[in-house]
């Protein structure tokens, strides 16, 4: 069988039937979900996933497929599709955003009341202005559950989700940020789930010179961006994984976008192509 010499890994926010930005509706995420498991391909965890970049062999058709922020609707419209297909995802979760609280109805239960799940607008005005961040983010009840399904593993996105780099404060007080930040979300994560791992996700995709010593002083060897121009290889920078977002289409736009991003031969010039488009920096 041959291996992978190349993982896309695939970024989504929210599963949602309310429509909005960096939202996948149900209907087209199950069919992405359904299209990658009937044609083969194995959704790998982040063990797998670095032993890839290490060298390790992986089947040819490998993904990771990973959730930022850990909303309320990853566990209710997510987490059953992928149940129902045997796929497996990763959720990078704020550790400040998430409660307690007994697991709410989700959709792969027959005749349930579905809890709301807002747009991106009505989850961050819910966050950040209305303090209801409950009614919007998982519960660390239904992230232990999908855990449990082995439909989620569950890592680190921050504690606050703070733009450090647009803060204005001096660049040691963003060094003192970043560092208290990253702490915080260690000590729940352990608290909450018995172990962190050494992956991290940048918010916003945000990192810089003074970002990258504070994440490796704090145990992180594998850091998820969100830059989507690039393959991520064997051998490749654990430091910077390159990732690129989905989009509310069916599944024959992912295969094409996989087909463009990924191919041996037109994935480096398409990532080319369209970094320069977007002014940042080509991956390999």
């Amino acid at each position: 069988m041959a291996n992978a010499r190349s993982v896309p890994v695939l970024m989504h926010h929210h599963v949602s039937p309310s429509p909005g930005m960096i939202t996948v509706s149900p209907e087209n995420f199950e069919s992405q979900i359904a299209w990658l498991a009937r044609n083969g391909w194995t959704s790998l965890t982040l063990a797998q996933y670095a032993d890839f970049l290490a060298g390790k062999p992986v089947p040819r058709r490998s993904i990771v497929i990973t959730f930022d922020d850990g909303y309320l609707d990853n566990w209710v419209y997510a987490h059953p599709i992928l149940q129902k297909y045997g796929m497996h995802a990763v959720v990078f979760v704020v550790t400040g955003w998430m409660g307690e609280g007994p697991a709410r109805p989700h959709a792969g239960q027959a005749g349930a009341s579905l809890p709301e799940t807002p747009d991106h607008r009505g989850c961050e005005a819910a966050i950040l202005r209305e303090g209801r961040a409950d009614d919007v983010m998982m519960r660390w009840s239904e992230a232990r559950e999908m855990i449990a399904a082995d439909t989620f593993e569950v890592h680190c996105h921050t504690h606050t989700h703070t733009r450090w780099m647009k803060q204005d404060i001096s660049r040691e007080q963003k060094r003192e940020g970043i560092t208290r930040d990253l702490s915080m979300a260690r000590l729940v994560l352990q608290q909450q789930l018995g172990e962190v791992s050494d992956t991290l996700c940048w918010p916003y995709g945000d990192f810089d010179e003074d970002y990258l010593p504070v994440a490796r002083a704090q145990g992180f060897r594998y850091l998820h961006t969100t830059h989507p121009f690039g393959r991520n290889v064997v051998g490749g920078d654990p430091e910077h994984i390159y990732r690129f977002a989905i989009r509310n289409r069916p599944a024959s736009w992912l295969r094409k976008r996989i087909a463009w991003s990924y191919h041996p031969l037109i994935g480096p010039l398409f990532n080319r192509f369209k970094a320069r488009q977007k002014k940042m920096v080509p991956g390999p």
